[in-house]
């Protein structure tokens, strides 16, 4: 597998302030795929909500990039601590033109370097089964009329078609829909916070 030094940033949830990483990430052999730290990644072809790849175990979208020389991988308004994968720091010191890392902004740590191909290939082939008795016809409710459990069942719903859909223009309206969905979740959980 090839490898590359990534910058990766989970995007769900988050503003531009979610944890970010610095690593040495794995691709398939189609370059669709990403692995790191455990995780695997697969490109969202430009349907993202606020990223450009996705967690295949839970959706979530992330921004995988190259990293860039001076140091400003966070977008504009983006903050917080990157991790940096301890392993890659002398390579990531020499992209940077850098002798030493400032610790205020960046912290050393270890990651799950084992990729578990079986179980992403197991978890990409199988079928989305559920007991709900959550009906077909529910799906062409506006994201707002529906409950929490149907919110939820509808996200997997096209999560699921938006990975294994036989056509891509349908892969793609399922991660349009999918998104709509997810902004609902969004705003709930924000109306719940106030």
């Amino acid at each position: 597998m090839k490898s590359e030094i990534k910058y990766i940033e989970l995007k769900s949830g988050f503003n531009d302030n979610g944890p970010a990483w610095i690593g040495l990430v794995s691709f398939s052999k189609s370059r669709k795929t990403i692995y790191f730290d455990g995780k695997a990644f697969q490109t969202l072809n430009g349907n993202g909500f606020a990223g450009n790849f996705f967690d295949i175990e839970n959706g979530n979208e992330y921004w995988i990039s190259g990293v860039k020389k001076n140091q400003s991988d966070r977008h504009k308004f983006g903050g917080g601590k990157i991790f940096i994968e301890k392993r890659i720091l002398n390579e990531y010191l020499k992209i940077i033109g850098a002798q030493t890392l400032n610790l205020s902004c960046y912290e050393l740590i270890d990651i799950i370097e084992e990729i578990p191909i079986s179980k992403f290939n197991e978890m990409e082939n199988q079928k989305y089964e559920s007991d709900t008795q959550i009906t077909d016809d529910k799906r062409f409710l506006k994201p707002s009329e529906m409950n929490d459990e149907e919110l939820e069942y509808f996200i997997d719903y096209y999560h699921e078609d938006s990975i294994n859909g036989r056509y891509l223009k349908g892969r793609k309206l399922s991660r349009n829909k999918m998104n709509e969905l997810l902004a609902e979740k969004e705003l709930r959980k924000q109306k719940t916070f106030c």
